[in-house]
């Protein structure tokens, strides 16, 4: 394909922990080799927070994270999955791309990578004859660029995000599921559209919500791998087609702009048996779901305050969790086609399109430990026959348990999870809470220096948060 259609170079790339492409541009020449011997790589995005403050001790063996192949950021191997090759189509046809799995010189898989993580869990489930079939719900937030703020007193450093882009609203928004407005945004979006298309990712539907210019887009189920792969991809395509056309997409939850609402990340999830057949229809007219779907979302209840660090893994994510949105979750508990609750039951006796939705994630989210969250926690609850309590008609009510109301108490809930550090390995949990907990000093640090009476941002969400999320997620 490469040499057929005079492909110049190849994007060999990898999702790092916080769900952000990384990697190397090859020649055409060189990709050659790199598919037979892959291409080595800095360690570098391993140490970095999401603001790129370095988290470990680079110099000291096993750098600060227990792994004695990080002890000096060296090399690491890039090896490419041929099957996750595209051709680019906002590049004339010129670049192509593909994803690429981490492993240590000896062949070790990185134990740090989601996207390993993911494939293990996935190898697990199929040997209960098994599979997790996803489909993704996204929101997000176009933006026209008036400065894209590239002075030098803009830049930032290292721990330090420079400046955001200063942006102004596509719509005034608050006209939901409007025909108007997305009939005024059908030129770009038929831009995206025909390039997610070309990329062959299985778009459903696009919508604009509520707030001005936040969109969402809808792909068809797809098994957990290939939806994951998707999400990266479909972020950094929207990303980069934007920017080429003037306009800035920012999956940051809940933007630090005067009326934007805030955005989510609804991961519809069910198991289907080997044969086809659909694991979570139940067959008896009693019940809305099987007896395995109630385990699978007795479990999602269980962990759902450690999981919220993979599936709203940043401060700003935690803006959802507030009374201002009343469809956002802020209890574990379960109800049928709610759209307050944490899980919502989609589906009824006999129905094969039946499945659980997670409506606690923001759309900054790393989609393997995403779904890797999920099969953790809800195969827990099928081992243990978790029961998720009463389903809910109001998902708010006092009495189920509180779903975390920011990140420190998220990262306080993975800490304590002993399923979660079982099933996804000492390394890689203490890893993220360090990585998170650096994050939060950060934050804290400078709230710290602007003073607990001074104006930290617009409607409540800081600067910092500004600074660090908008332009990079």
């Amino acid at each position: 394909m490469i040499g057929e259609r005079a492909i110049d170079v190849v994007r060999v790339s990898f999702g790092d922990v916080h769900g952000i492409l990384r990697g190397k541009t090859l020649t055409a020449r060189a990709f050659e080799s790199v598919l037979r011997n892959g291409v080595d790589c800095s360690t570098g995005p391993y140490f970095f927070d999401t603001g790129l403050d370095v988290v470990g001790e680079l110099f000291e063996a096993g750098a600060g994270h227990g792994l004695d192949e990080l002890t000096g950021a060296a090399d690491f191997v890039l090896v490419p999955d041929p099957t996750t090759f595209r051709v680019l189509p906002w590049t004339d046809g010129t670049t192509g791309w593909v994803l690429a799995d981490e492993y240590f010189k000896s062949g070790r898989p990185v134990p740090l990578s989601g996207r390993h993580l993911l494939k293990r869990l996935i190898g697990e489930l199929s040997a209960r004859n098994l599979a997790l079939v996803a489909g993704i719900e996204i929101e997000w937030y176009l933006t026209r660029v008036i400065d894209p703020v590239l002075s030098v007193d803009a830049v930032g450093r290292f721990g330090r995000p420079g400046k955001p882009p200063i942006v102004a609203p596509v719509n005034i928004g608050y006209q939901f599921n409007s025909e108007l407005y997305g009939d005024q945004l059908d030129p770009l979006l038929h831009k995206l559209r025909t390039t997610l298309e070309a990329l062959e990712l299985p778009l459903r539907t696009t919508e604009h919500e509520s707030g001005p210019g936040q969109l969402e887009f809808t792909f068809d189920p797809q098994n957990a791998l290939e939806s994951a792969d998707g999400v990266l991809l479909f972020r950094s395509a929207v990303k980069q087609v934007c920017a080429r056309s003037g306009y800035h997409a920012s999956f940051m939850c809940r933007p630090g702009l005067q009326g934007f609402d805030a955005s989510g990340w609804h991961l519809h999830q069910s198991l289907f048996t080997d044969n086809g057949e659909n694991a979570f229809m139940s067959s008896q007219p009693e019940q809305i779901v099987s007896d395995l779907a109630r385990a699978y979302a007795g479990g999602l209840v269980e962990h759902a305050g450690a999981a919220s660090v993979l599936t709203t893994p940043t401060i700003n994510g935690y803006a959802r969790a507030s009374a201002d949105y009343v469809l956002a979750p802020d209890r574990a508990c379960w109800s049928v086609d709610n759209r307050g609750t944490y899980i919502r039951v989609l589906g009824e006796p006999g129905d094969p399109a039946t499945h659980l939705e997670n409506r606690a994630g923001e759309p900054a989210a790393n989609p393997y430990l995403y779904l890797a969250s999920q099969l953790i926690a809800g195969l827990d609850g099928v081992d243990r026959q978790l029961d998720p309590g009463p389903l809910r008609i109001d998902p708010h009510t006092d009495d189920a348990p509180a779903l975390p109301s920011s990140l420190s108490e998220a990262v306080a809930a993975l800490k304590a999870d002993h399923v979660f550090r079982d099933r996804a390995g000492d390394v890689l949990i203490d890893y993220l809470v360090r990585i998170k907990e650096n994050e939060l000093g950060r934050y804290q640090a400078a709230l710290a220096e602007v003073g607990p009476t001074a104006e930290v941002g617009c409607e409540g969400v800081s600067d910092w948060e500004q600074r660090e999320y908008f332009r990079m997620f």
